[in-house]
């Protein structure tokens, strides 16, 4: 049954089969033809995966994120992040950064923060002289920064399928996603610099004071949803309901830019977009529970442990492998089959699985703008109407980046765990993987 589960389903991936349905379909055709008795777990194995409390999360932080598009809120904290960076060289690029950050603390979803950011900067990017796949391409990359900075719906999946505190999760990604998101503006202002671009990007900025006022609710809305997580008020769950009404509360009574019938599209929109993602978390949940059930968990454990001695080789090894999967493999399903494989095999090696979680997240976050089927850059590359080709180019240093803070993250765990640790009052493990003493099986 292994074999014709991971051959069906490297297959669909080559016949460009929908990712959810090479997964499901690889899964059943592995029970009708080896134990066709028992095709009555694929409904309750679907149910199983999806029935999980925290996943209510998801449509919610979806909805939040168009909402935030429709009422206004997206075009306010654009004006802010410009009036704060867009003042230098490649402002406009570092504004594209960082008006991603903020968005990513609300929205959770890094297509949801492609769609909104993007329709506003990519045609001013353009506007500016910056190439028009440069202007995609970096839209692309800041989105990633919507499943790294907290709240962030991978993290919840990663959360749900290894078993980990999801509060512990959304704290330790605070400051991975300031070192990616400061590490992205840095690298382009450097890049407009020597370019020779990017000289007018501060024409038609507002002045701080002004900008802020305008932003003011709009700011106050991450405030409000990570305070009330990490000031125990709400669960990240209910947090997702919380920024729902808020930006209902900002779009209709207070900027007045959200009308009642911008309601059922903004809701058919969001509606869509969860379906499709609770779709493939049902089938990869099937998935899983059938390799989990012929052993393959246990097996690429015991092979781990035995090939990668030491907590370096393993980890170099697991992100070798996940940038190679994230490629071909959408982020939630990957998270989902994969954590509860490697996570045991992690804290095997003394790695801490809060800090493996960032890793994860972070290395299949890549797998959004790396082709064959990176979501983010289709998204871009349909905000920009420009086909994909025109982007790849752009994307190669903006990669090289993001590989560059993965082994910042990976090999210095207090870049993850400090703050969980001052959080949650836990002693501190803050000492940088490097080479070590063969661990063997114990």
């Amino acid at each position: 049954m292994t074999f014709t589960l991971i051959f069906t389903m490297l297959l669909g991936f080559a016949l460009s089969i929908s990712i959810a349905v090479a997964i499901g379909g690889s899964a059943m055709l592995g029970l009708a033809l080896f134990d066709g008795d028992k095709l009555i777990l694929v409904p309750k194995e679907m149910f199983s995966a999806i029935d999980k409390f925290p996943l209510a999360a998801i449509p919610f932080f979806i909805l939040a994120g168009n909402l935030m598009e429709t009422g206004g809120i997206s075009r306010r904290l654009v004006n802010f992040a410009k009036s704060l960076v867009g003042g230098v060289q490649g402002g406009l690029p570092m504004t594209c950064v960082l008006t991603c950050m903020i968005f990513a603390a609300v929205s959770g979803s890094s297509v949801a923060t492609t769609f909104a950011i993007g329709s506003i900067l990519i045609p001013a990017l353009v506007k500016h002289g910056y190439p028009v796949g440069y202007a995609a391409s970096l839209q692309a990359t800041s989105a990633e920064l919507g499943v790294v900075i907290p709240p962030s719906i991978p993290m919840i999946l990663f959360g749900v399928a290894a078993e980990v505190s999801i509060g512990e999760l959304f704290i330790a990604g605070v400051v991975p996603g300031l070192l990616i998101g400061g590490t992205l503006m840095l690298f382009v202002h450097l890049w407009c610099r020597f370019k020779g671009l990017g000289k007018n990007d501060g024409d038609g900025r507002l002045t701080v004071g002004r900008a802020t006022r305008e932003a003011g609710w709009a700011l106050l809305m991450p405030v409000i949803i990570l305070g009330g997580i990490y000031g125990g008020v709400f669960t990240p769950t209910e947090a997702s309901v919380v920024a729902v009404f808020y930006a209902l509360l900002v779009g209709l009574g207070i900027h007045r830019e959200l009308a009642l019938k911008d309601l059922m599209p903004v809701l058919r929109k969001s509606v869509i977009s969860s379906a499709v993602i609770m779709f493939i978390i049902a089938n990869a949940g099937l998935f899983a529970f059938l390799i989990t059930r012929a052993g393959i968990p246990d097996a690429i454990g015991l092979w781990l442990k035995d090939v990668l001695q030491s907590p370096l080789w393993f980890l170099l090894g697991v992100n070798a492998a996940l940038f190679v999967i994230g490629m071909f493999i959408e982020t939630s399903a990957a998270i989902i089959v994969l954590a509860p494989i490697l996570v045991p095999v992690a804290v095997h090696f003394g790695v801490d699985p809060v800090h493996f979680g960032m890793i994860m997240v972070v290395n299949l976050a890549m797998g959004m703008i790396t082709p064959p089927f990176g979501v983010n850059l289709f998204a871009a590359a349909t905000v920009a109407k420009i086909s994909l080709d025109r982007m790849v180019a752009h994307l190669v240093p903006f990669v090289l980046v993001i590989v560059g803070c993965l082994a910042v993250i990976t090999y210095f765990p207090s870049v993850s765990l400090t703050l969980r640790d001052l959080v949650y009052h836990k002693p501190a493990a803050v000492a940088p993987i490097g080479p070590a003493p063969a661990i063997g099986p114990q």
